[in-house]
């Protein structure tokens, strides 16, 4: 039998630390890799990719507003990653939130619902010296209460806009229902409620349309469903929405982008938010909810399955098919004819890049659309910051803001051109524009 003399041992000795060493640093560099390809660190920062017909008003735009054109810089360790933007927007909104004062409205509706929306007065004048409310629709149950919706409602309020937002029906803690009905992802009565009110007390104020994911879906639809709808409205800004539910319930199967996963926490949110009103959706006459229903809820585990069971039935819709076309703005949308921005996030985990070419067709065919979509920003995360810590304002905030800026002054110098119409409005229209982003 062979054995090893001392010798022999003595050989491998020196070389098993520097073996030892070897797997280390093989060890750190995998999982130094991992991390730079996981926070994508390596992406390089552009600004968004601008989609839109040469028009007057897009000429004007490009000049009145520079972060159509300047670089959105996320923070440098974690904001290339589309999945931590979501995350972290979805755990913590914001940072560092104000609190705006606000006044809760509530408006009986036709069914017996009560709707609800809280109106934040401007904190100063607006640049035109014009009122200007803005007619604010959050994303999937969220309300006015939520740290991204205050954040931008304060910033709103500082560069002299009155808000309105609304509290989708049955997102509200502490609110009960009074119908056995809770909002879904297209029905507009709640938004449309809040607006003519809004309309009624301001007479003289104009409207800028916001919509966040779900929302967006809600007011581009609100918007393109009657033309009455659009009058007094300046324009419209969607920001992260999927314009159809029909091709995203397929994407959201996938586990690519761990799409899968977001589908199944999204759906314990609102699988916990529908029972929290069990009592009200059974106990009240009407109610097209069974314990059948609630049983198929128990046991879902995609937004797909709480619409078939639950959600669709709200409006008697016969199958999820027909609930996802007719509540999707795709169907709408081109009636719009007012300005209208669409911002999309490339690395939003939750919306499908399949998803994006409907805005980018819809900006072929429609003179007063503009798409922009940044390379990063998840879903509405859109922090900016140095290394580390994000800013208590993200680039969404800002952003939106500027836009309606340039609106609220394209549509006064418009009708300055109009009472001078010595000179032909639209280059009177495009020498004020000149002017004023000079």
């Amino acid at each position: 039998m062979a054995t090893l003399d001392d010798g022999d041992i003595h050989t491998f000795g020196p070389e098993l630390p520097a073996m030892f060493d070897g797997v280390k640093l093989a060890a750190v560099a995998t999982v130094l890799y991992i991390i730079v390809r996981c926070l994508n660190l390596k992406s390089p920062t552009a600004p968004p990719e601008i989609s839109y017909q040469d028009t007057p008003l897009s000429s004007y735009l490009l000049k009145a507003c520079p972060m159509l054109t300047k670089e959105y810089i996320p923070p440098l360790l974690w904001g290339k990653s589309g999945h931590l933007q979501t995350a972290l927007y979805g755990k913590m909104g914001r940072v560092n939130t104000p609190t705006p004062c606000g006044v809760r409205k509530f408006l009986p509706m036709q069914d017996g619902a009560t709707a609800s929306f809280d109106l934040f007065d401007p904190l100063g004048d607006h640049s035109t010296g014009d009122d200007i409310t803005m007619v604010i629709c959050p994303g999937i149950g969220n309300h006015s209460e939520k740290n991204y919706i205050r954040t931008f409602v304060d910033h709103s309020q500082r560069q002299g806009y009155r808000c309105a937002v609304l509290n989708h029906l049955g997102a509200l803690p502490n609110m009960e229902l009074t119908s056995p009905r809770m909002f879904t992802y297209g029905c507009t009565w709640e938004f449309a409620a809040m607006v003519s009110h809004i309309k009624r007390a301001f007479p003289d104020t104009l409207l800028v349309v916001v919509g966040f994911s779900l929302g967006g879906n809600i007011v581009c639809k609100f918007l393109g469903e009657n033309r009455s709808n659009q009058d007094r409205v300046l324009c419209c800004v969607s920001v992260c929405q999927g314009y159809s539910a029909l091709r995203a319930q397929e994407t959201f199967l996938q586990w690519d982008q761990c799409r899968r996963l977001y589908n199944f926490v999204l759906a314990d949110n609102l699988k916990k938010l529908i029972l929290s009103h069990r009592s009200s959706l059974l106990g009240l006459n009407s109610s097209n909810i069974g314990d059948a229903d609630l049983s198929k809820l128990y046991a879902a585990t995609s937004l797909m399955q709480i619409d078939d069971s639950i959600m669709r039935k709200f409006h008697g819709y016969g199958s999820l098919k027909e609930y996802y076309e007719k509540e999707s703005c795709v169907h709408y949308i081109h009636k719009v004819t007012v300005p209208l921005l669409l911002v999309n996030s490339s690395d939003d985990p939750l919306v499908h890049q399949s998803l994006l070419s409907i805005p980018r067709a819809l900006s072929e065919k429609m003179p007063n659309l503009l798409f922009a979509l940044t390379q990063h920003g998840g879903h509405l995360g859109f922090f900016e910051g140095d290394m580390l810590f994000p800013q208590p304002l993200t680039w969404m905030d800002k952003f939106i803001v500027e836009y309606t800026d340039g609106i609220c002054h394209w549509e006064r110098n418009r009708l300055d051109c109009q009472r001078n119409s010595h000179q032909g409005t639209n280059s009177c229209l495009q020498s004020t524009g000149v002017t004023l982003s000079g």
